[in-house]
């Protein structure tokens, strides 16, 4: 890869990071304001995990438009995402995701998915908090990941 479309990259990454850390913050601000017996307040934190998929799984797709510039329009194409994502592409690039965020991830879709289409559904604390206290650490893993991601691509060839 050219230093030209490193920097691009790179660029993007960030940029696209930085919408994720917007929605995590929005996520802490909810989860601050939650007392217990709020259910505005525990559909919001529904909502704003929901809305901290959707941007991750945009930096996914940038650098899966980067390195491989085919991504399926499969009815799985999402879990399929996730799964190239989580491998190393021999030539091409090094894995993206940890198998940690990848399972972090995985779960997340399945939240997503269910908070899209259980209309009407009463939202449980319980079944919420398995998914929030695995939102609260995706940021924090992705940081680590694309730092891990840009090391390996810097030092190994290629």
């Amino acid at each position: 890869m050219d230093s030209n479309k490193l920097i691009l990259l790179k660029v993007d990454l960030e940029c696209q990071m930085n919408t994720i850390e917007r929605i995590h913050q929005k996520l802490l601000d909810r989860v601050a304001k939650w007392e217990g017996n709020d259910e505005a307040i525990l559909e919001s934190i529904a909502y704003q995990i929901h809305n901290l998929y959707s941007p991750t799984e945009d930096l996914l797709k940038i650098v899966a438009s980067c390195f491989e510039n085919n991504i399926s329009n499969s009815g799985q194409w999402h879990s399929l995402l996730l799964q190239r994502m989580s491998m190393e592409i021999p030539d091409i690039r090094p894995a993206f995701l940890s198998a940690h965020t990848h399972a972090i991830l995985n779960n997340l879709r399945g939240f997503r998915h269910f908070f899209r289409h259980a209309y009407g559904a009463t939202i449980e604390y319980e079944q919420l908090k398995i998914n929030l206290d695995k939102a609260l650490k995706l940021k924090e893993n992705l940081d680590t990941d694309i730092h891990q991601f840009l090391l390996r691509f810097n030092n190994e060839n290629y």
